[in-house]
């Protein structure tokens, strides 16, 4: 069982954003930038393009009330979106508020975040769903 089912099975808590039968998303405990979230399908599966055709354009449609409430919440010139699929072996895609390509360097320091900003990003996030 990967890190992403159990946060899925509520066995790892999480700051949890939207959720259906087949998708989850949750705020990435390891940010970028304020606003950064991780869609994961429900289905354990390594490499991103290994989903089936459907699971891969249900995903962006998913996403889309999420992208669009993250860059109504965080001043961003639009939601970046990214597969790197490193961290974890669980495909997963990232929603980033972001201003420049530069903003995708998943090379440079993560934010360390309070329990409370977690808590403010996630209502900030949910509100506008």
């Amino acid at each position: 069982m990967t890190l992403f089912s159990k946060i899925i099975a509520g066995e790892i808590p999480s700051y949890k954003i939207a959720e259906n039968k087949k998708f989850y998303a949750f705020l990435d405990i390891f940010p970028m930038v304020k606003g950064h979230v991780l869609v994961v399908p429900k289905t354990e599966t390594d490499i991103f393009f290994d989903l089936s055709d459907d699971y891969l354009s249900e995903i962006l449609l998913f996403s889309k009330p999420i992208a669009q409430a993250i860059e109504k919440a965080f001043l961003c010139n639009r939601c970046g979106i990214s597969v790197a699929g490193l961290e974890v072996p669980h495909a997963h895609l990232h929603l980033i508020p972001i201003n420049s390509a530069d903003d995708l360097n998943f090379t440079r320091p993560k934010l360390k975040l309070s329990i409370e900003e977690f808590k403010q990003v996630q209502n900030a996030i949910v509100s506008l769903l």
